[in-house]
């Protein structure tokens, strides 16, 4: 393997499977229940939508695999604005989206440590651990992908085990008479269930962001795009409806750590121990991956004079460690300022706000990718252009999903953008290369 590239096949499909398979799918089941069994169906669709976005990524990782995953294709494709906002948008939905994962990993921390299910100590915990990982990937690229590669196989056992033992007590009643407990019609529940659902997806992108630390980037990244998605679809929906059909709707809405109750149930109270273990150690790995992804983004746009120039400088080990603590800092910001009552409570809050500042650059990559297809010499355009345009719809679809509350939100932080921009053109530090 080259030295200067780090990242092969199998530790560039962990980094995807792992940032994809972390907090989403041990936590999600709580949030999920207040939906009904209509959750399925979501999973059906999300895994759908999130297949034609990893082809989107691979079609792109092959036509520019450059470092920046979304922003670097945005503005490929789009010019320097919306390569700015995808940037900023993106950016903002890793950091918002590591604090969701810490947050998850500390729910299931508190099935050794009851003093954590306090809001405070919970908190605090959170923040312990978003530092310990910011300081295993200021130590570089090669070290965490050694940790992503080791937990993303340590992270599929628990969840196998569930999916295969769950089913002998499985208890159909808990599905088929807890369809839909949203209290809205059926559209709504399946779309703000899809929306939620996209947030264990969140991820597909990966092998993208890091290019320029990829053996043989055009081949490994569409490879290892593909291989995460459809590792973690099978992983999510075999897991998902056993799940549903071990614990009553009323008793998994309310619980912080499902699969670690669902154990119980199957493998006695040992279980609960084994899965909480398996789950921390899911969170921890995707946590790392999304660390090292904090970095690489802002690193690019800072590279391209369109984030300020700290975000780029690297050291003695090639790392944006600047970046990643400054990111570190707004992280330790918003958990501070979302601690509330009941761990679920804040999880729900932040990955909604998460999922919305991600499809934002989805958004943009997937019509990109329509743009490059159209002005450029590509083979099978018309495929291509096809499966960009389903993306994009699929995109929006999700945007809708989210609610009226986080439209707005995403509006505002569309706009935010930019007078950001503006400054930065005004300065002259875009680097037009």
């Amino acid at each position: 393997m080259d030295r200067k590239r780090p990242l092969g096949l199998w530790t560039l499909t962990a980094l995807v499977t792992g940032n994809m398979i972390g907090s989403g799918i041990f936590l999600l089941p709580a949030d999920l229940a207040n939906l009904g069994s209509i959750s399925l169906l979501s999973w059906g669709f999300t895994a759908i939508g999130a297949f034609f976005l990893a082809m989107v990524f691979a079609n792109m990782g092959r036509l520019a695999p450059k470092t920046g995953g979304p922003y670097a294709y945005a503005r490929l494709g789009l010019g320097n604005l919306i390569g700015f906002q995808t940037a900023y948008s993106y950016w903002i939905a890793i950091w918002a989206g590591n604090a969701a994962i810490a947050l998850a990993a500390t729910g299931y921390l508190s099935v050794f440590f009851p003093i954590l299910a306090t809001p405070l100590n919970a908190a605090l915990a959170t923040i312990a651990l978003i530092w310990c990982l910011t300081c295993v990937n200021v130590l570089g690229i090669k070290e965490a992908g050694t940790v992503q590669l080791v937990t993303t196989v340590l992270k599929i056992i628990p969840l196998l085990l569930i999916s295969v033992l769950g089913w002998m007590y499985f208890n159909p009643d808990y599905i088929i008479n807890n369809f839909n407990n949203s209290g809205h019609g059926t559209f709504y529940a399946l779309s703000h269930g899809a929306t939620l659902t996209l947030w264990a997806f969140i991820g597909v992108e990966s092998a993208t962001v890091p290019a320029e630390s990829v053996e043989n980037p055009t081949r490994t990244i569409p490879l290892a795009t593909l291989l995460g998605t459809i590792i973690a679809t099978i992983v999510y929906i075999a897991s998902s409806t056993a799940i549903l059909g071990l614990l009553p709707a009323s008793a998994l809405s309310h619980s912080p750590s499902p699969f670690a109750d669902a154990a119980a149930v199957v493998l006695g109270p040992w279980g609960k121990s084994f899965i909480a273990v398996g789950a921390i150690i899911s969170c921890v790995g995707c946590l790392n991956g999304w660390v090292l992804l904090q970095g690489q983004v802002a690193m690019a746009a800072a590279r391209d004079g369109l984030f300020p120039a700290i975000f780029g400088k690297l050291n003695k080990r090639k790392v944006p460690a600047v970046g990643l603590m400054i990111t570190s800092l707004l992280i330790t910001a918003l958990l501070l300022l979302t601690i509330s009552d009941t761990l679920v409570q804040s999880f729900h809050f932040i990955i909604l706000l998460t999922v919305l500042a991600q499809l934002i650059p989805y958004l943009y990559t997937a019509i990109s990718n329509i743009v490059i297809c159209k002005r450029s010499e590509v083979k099978s355009p018309m495929l291509k252009i096809f499966v960009a345009s389903i993306a994009a719809l699929y995109s929006c679809w999700a945007i809708l999903g989210t609610g009226e509350q986080f439209i707005l939100y995403g509006s505002l932080l569309l706009l935010s953008a930019i007078p950001l921009y503006a400054i930065v053109y005004k300065k002259g530090m875009i680097n037009d290369n």
